[in-house]
């Protein structure tokens, strides 16, 4: 790999094109550059985000803050003392952290061993995201609420995404899921990485998810049911009569695919190899999707441009050409969004090299291109965007409101980000003469509401192939496929349909224009009817509410394979399913799985009623619909002897929770552990999980991890039998001699484990 960390030396850590290529740019002044070169050949602090619901994060961090971050102050290792852990001063409410120690002290130091080995287990489960500190930025930005429509267009490998999925969900309890009213879409244009996005995105279970494999830059439009009942008297009538609209976002996230050179200081090896013609190369691209993404925006969304690179061509060059083609949108100043966030202004000038060795001496393309003998202008990948803007655009579109972040400003990777609006349309009346300028008519509304972007949209989508100058013909393919057969005009909200209807329904349905469904192997999505006996089984099986979404369930599999799995989604979700060939927007996943089958012998021996169980992952969007009385009350000696044992017996339980569960049928229940103590452990909140009881015994239907994480949280050592192997085979590599103890833990295993 040449991005490897450990083959390059800081003494090798100079490459004479990057130097002279950014001080070309001028991107700093002369009295930093030395100081920005050191911090880039300097290693990156380890960085760390709490992530999960709000409540839950904030438990966490207290643990982090009152527990671990004393016991790692005033440490010495080898002479020299070693600070510790120091909260992200820009992070809202504190729920990142940075710290600074290298590989070694973190394995030989007993008190940082105790903290990584907490850091692992709590990242392994979802609760701590191990992410770059301006990687954390782009989020923040967009600013999302749970009602919010959002895409991320280029989202693998998915820890941005969870930070976007972690605002949807702000309304969540430490125990229970919201179901938001918003969506995310996570897309990426690389399989293989869809997949890692969809095991990043798991550790927060969400209805409103979907993930989807598809060419960001001709993302095409994803038809829904028209959500508008009164329409602006000049609306033309084939409009109001549609029954379907394209859906449109309201938060945007284009962390686009770049050169990368922010990252040196994690990705030493592009030392070696940087050369600029990497992002002349990328610079259409990146135009191309920023610009789906502005058709893609409902009035008064925003969307955040953002890349891991300093380079002025990859960064203001795209904006201002995307700036220049849709003057509708305009750069937002966000300079007090984050105060303590340390960043300099955006550039307003810079000179585009040519080839490799830096010729910059081109002040505009058209220089450039006459440099060129003739029969050879046409093939230049060079394109006039390249190149800054004149001074009079410059101003109007306020380039500076971009924030460019440096490693030596406040020790991170570096940065670009923009913030873009989507202004509210001009109020002057538009006459039919001005049909032909290519611009929305409907300026009737001020505020931005569904009803009047759908209508907007509709009429750019018919009016506005001559809108846009670089994108026009790359455009239009999107475009003409999502108007094309692949969506019918259908009955607004249609029936739910069988597996085998939904196959037959889609079998005559061929390839679309931008070719997105080739070697698509994904299942289909059907949603069950709310009265399927299934769905019913589960509902009378659970004690659910009647409130229940029944009609929201859906199944993923191939008609002849027998039903394992039950999602669950939110109303947009589903409208967005039932509505869009799945197989057109490549979609990988959706919703949240929340109910799976019991397998074995004895689930099969207890009848069809009672082997669906209630998944870990999906118990928090099903335990608000439970009614209180069907859940299980116990303690934390219960929860010791469930977490020690993997199938132990009911007998072996105190009272009363034994008598509680010795009266139940076999089958899928909720367990509900109240705060309490034992010995030095304490449970400080409600703990809610799901168990399995068969005849004689019970299982806490946790994954090993899962089980290890929460053990090191409460007990501060791993007591389930997979940690004591480890610890025992551990002890037995160190010490072959010394026979292992008969029933404890060894303590040697201690010191990697959790204080908690």
């Amino acid at each position: 790999d040449e991005y490897r960390t450990d083959v390059v030396e800081k003494a090798d850590m100079h490459n004479e094109r990057f130097e002279k290529y950014y001080k070309a740019q001028n991107i700093l002044p002369d009295d930093e550059w030395d100081k920005f070169l050191e911090a880039m050949r300097s290693p990156l602090p380890t960085t760390f985000r709490v992530a999960g619901s709000r409540q839950a994060a904030r438990l966490l961090n207290d643990v982090i803050r009152s527990t671990h971050v004393p016991h790692l102050a005033g440490v010495v290792f080898e002479g020299e003392s070693v600070s510790p852990p120091a909260q992200i001063p820009w992070y809202p409410e504190g729920l990142a952290w940075q710290f600074n120690v290298s590989k070694k002290v973190l394995r030989k130091s007993p008190e940082f061993k105790k903290f990584h080995s907490f850091l692992v287990y709590e990242t392994e489960i979802g609760n701590i995201s191990r992410q770059e500190a301006v990687s954390m930025l782009p989020p923040l930005f967009l600013e999302v609420e749970p009602h919010h429509r959002v895409i991320d267009m280029c989202a693998a490998p998915g820890s941005k995404t969870a930070q976007l999925l972690e605002a949807l969900h702000a309304n969540d309890t430490v125990t229970s899921s919201s179901i938001p009213s918003g969506l995310l879409i996570a897309n990426d244009s690389d399989n293989k990485r869809t997949h890692l996005l969809i095991h990043q995105s798991a550790r927060l279970p969400s209805p409103a998810l979907m993930v989807t494999n598809l060419d960001a830059s001709i993302y095409p439009a994803i038809k829904i049911p028209t959500e508008q009942t009164v329409f602006p008297s000049s609306t033309k009538a084939r409009v109001a009569a549609k029954k379907q609209h394209q859906l449109l976002f309201d938060r945007i996230l284009c962390d686009v695919p770049c050169s990368g050179d922010g990252t040196m200081r994690k990705n030493v090896g592009i030392w070696k190899h940087w050369q600029p013609m990497d992002g002349n190369g990328l610079h259409s691209l990146q135009l191309r999707i920023l610009q789906r993404a502005m058709r893609m925006l409902k009035k008064g969304g925003r969307i955040v441009y953002s890349t891991c690179s300093l380079n002025p061509v990859e960064n203001e060059a795209v904006v201002a050409a995307a700036l220049l083609s849709m003057p509708e949108y305009e750069l937002v100043d966000v300079s007090t969004h984050l105060p303590a966030l340390v960043y300099r202004p955006g550039l307003t000038t810079w000179k585009p090299t040519v080839d490799r060795s830096i010729n910059t001496e081109f002040a505009t393309h058209e220089e450039y291109l006459q440099s060129l003998p003739e029969e050879k202008r046409a093939d230049s990948k060079l394109l006039p965007s390249h190149w800054p803007p004149s001074a009079d655009d410059a101003a109007k579109l306020n380039l500076p409101r971009c924030l460019r972040i440096y490693p030596h400003l406040q020790d991170t990777g570096g940065f670009f980000i923009a913030v873009l609006e989507k202004k509210a349309p001009p109020t002057a009346p538009v006459s039919e003469k001005s049909k032909g300028s290519k611009r929305p008519k409907l300026a009737t509304e001020s505020a931005p509401t569904p009803s009047g972007d759908a209508v907007e949209q509709d009429e750019q989508e018919e009016d506005a192939e001559g809108e846009l100058v670089v994108e026009a013909v790359d455009e239009q393919p999107a475009e003409q496929s999502a108007d094309t057969g692949t969506v019918s005009e259908g009955p607004s909200e249609p029936a739910s349909v069988t597996p085998t209807e939904f196959r037959k329904q889609n079998a005559g349905k061929t390839k679309s224009g931008d070719g997105s469904n080739t070697h698509f192997k994904e299942n289909p999505y059907t949603f069950i009817p709310p009265e399927d006996p299934l769905i019913q089984a589960c509902v009378s099986r659970l004690n659910l509410k009647s409130d229940f979404p029944a009609s929201n369930m859906m199944v993923r599999n191939s008609i002849s394979d027998p039903i394992r799995s039950l999602y669950m989604t939110n109303d947009i979700v589903k409208s967005i399913v039932l509505h869009n060939d799945y197989t057109r927007i490549r979609l990988m996943t959706c919703g949240t799985k929340v109910f799976a089958k019991q397998e074995g012998a004895e689930a099969k021996r207890e009848g069809a009623d009672t082997h669906f169980r209630v998944l870990s992952e999906g118990l928090p969007a099903v335990l608000p619909y439970i009614e209180p009385v069907s859940i299980v009350p116990a303690d934390l000696p219960a929860l010791k002897i469930l977490l020690e044992t993997y199938y132990p017996l009911c007998s072996g339980f105190a009272e009363p929770f034994r008598s509680t569960i010795d009266s139940k049928a076999n089958g899928s229940y909720i367990v509900r552990f109240e705060p309490g103590t034992l010995g030095s452990a304490t449970l400080s909140h409600k703990l809610v999980l799901p168990l399995w009881k068969s005849n004689v015994s019970l299982t806490l239907m946790l994954d090993k991890k899962a089980k290890s994480a929460l053990s090191l949280r409460l007990f501060g050592e791993d007591i389930t039998p997979a940690g004591r192997a480890a610890a025992q085979k551990k002890q037995q590599a160190s010490e072959p001699v010394t026979p292992a103890p008969e029933t404890e833990t060894p303590a040697s295993i201690e010191e990697n484990m959790d204080e908690a």
